[in-house]
């Protein structure tokens, strides 16, 4: 998968709120989903179903500890999406360092 089809499966995926909110609970480790519907205010099925969309993504995974899954963020997951949103930045920070420069020269 090229990191820009990455990246766009990625921010799909984090469109939804709730998507972004099992991302933040899952940032400090792994969780079974009874956990993290605990925090969440949804129920264990729909964090079930925002977990695998947020596995078929790339962005979680998760591993059998005898009877529990648990999930956890997947590593190098928000490397793509990192690289998108520093492309673009850098890429609006030269324009507007361009722009300044312009205005420099154009000034009486």
């Amino acid at each position: 998968m090229s990191n820009q089809s990455a990246a766009d499966g990625a921010f799909d995926a984090l469109g939804d709120p709730m998507r972004r909110r099992i991302l933040e609970c899952l940032r400090d480790g792994a969780l079974p989903v009874g956990e993290l519907a605990g925090r969440l205010p949804v129920g264990r099925p729909a964090v079930s179903k925002h977990l695998r969309v947020l596995e078929g993504a790339g962005l979680v995974e998760h591993r059998s500890r005898g009877t529990r899954n648990l999930y956890a963020l997947a590593p190098g997951a928000l490397a793509p999406l990192q690289q998108w949103l520093t492309g673009v930045w850098d890429t609006a920070l030269a324009s507007f360092a361009q722009f300044v420069d312009d205005e420099e020269r154009n000034r009486p």
